[in-house]
């Protein structure tokens, strides 16, 4: 019983780390890692996987058991038993185990499971009724002296969002690639998840799109060509002159 108690500790331990180091470098290998993180901070999570590892390998010079030696005395034997009938408490042992359960889940499904992007549905329920600015001073610089060439659809709502001069960028031509979200304003909004560090912080951007033909379905991937427009009341939006549907990206997210 104390052996299954050691080897439980052990899982929760070392074990849960290093299937979670083995997820991290499956992905790394199969270009799947910037589905979850910047590609920028790639490297840390593999190294830092592979000192889990190393680690894990290293546990298991260690005897069942030597974790829970403190490597103190604790005195007198009998001054110990409340202690350790307080570690017993049916109500700590609980916890303990759905604890580990939920973890262990949690591990088990990322190992079995195939790697998957965020969905259009959770974009639009972190859609806060106004446009995050995801550029800096460098975006909003460009945008002001015209060089939009590069821009994605994060740094176009930056520009969208920040115009003094709307007509500055009529007539600019655009090929944006995103997903498709509902427009109050007729059209389609195209929308792009933005990850500054990992999916956690995902946040999304979006530019309205004016279109004649059929709007296409919430959630469909499309690549569209068209001229950002200023209308008469300083609103900024694309006049898309095509609209082409495409499946998912291998890299659905900006950053």
């Amino acid at each position: 019983m104390r052996n299954a108690g050691f080897l439980g500790t052990r899982w929760l331990g070392v074990g849960l780390a290093a299937a979670l180091s083995v997820v991290t470098i499956s992905l790394a290998v199969t270009g799947r890692l910037g589905l979850y993180i910047n590609p920028d901070s790639a490297w840390f999570a593999v190294s830092m996987a592979v000192l889990v590892l190393v680690g894990t390998v290293a546990s298991f010079g260690l005897p069942l058991g030597a974790e829970a030696d403190h490597g103190h005395d604790h005195g007198d034997a009998d001054a110990e038993e409340p202690a350790r009938a307080h570690a017993r408490h049916p109500m700590a042992v609980g916890a303990s185990v759905v604890g580990g359960v939920a973890a262990s889940g949690v591990v088990v499904l990322a190992l079995v499971l195939p790697p998957a992007s965020l969905s259009a549905e959770l974009a639009m329920s972190r859609d806060v009724g106004a446009t995050p600015l995801f550029g800096g001073a460098d975006t909003i610089q460009l945008a002001s002296t015209g060089d939009t060439a590069s821009f994605g659809v994060g740094e176009w709502s930056t520009a969208f969002a920040t115009a003094t001069n709307p007509d500055a960028f009529d007539g600019d031509p655009v090929e944006l690639t995103g997903f498709v979200t509902p427009s109050e304003d007729g059209g389609f909004d195209l929308t792009r998840l933005i990850i500054t560090h990992c999916v956690i912080d995902a946040q999304p951007a979006s530019v309205p799109v004016l279109a004649t033909a059929a709007v296409p379905d919430t959630g469909q991937w499309v690549t569209i060509t068209g001229t950002v427009r200023s209308s008469s009341d300083g609103r900024l939006a694309i006049d898309a002159a095509s609209v082409q549907s495409i499946p998912e990206p291998e890299d659905p997210y900006e950053y």
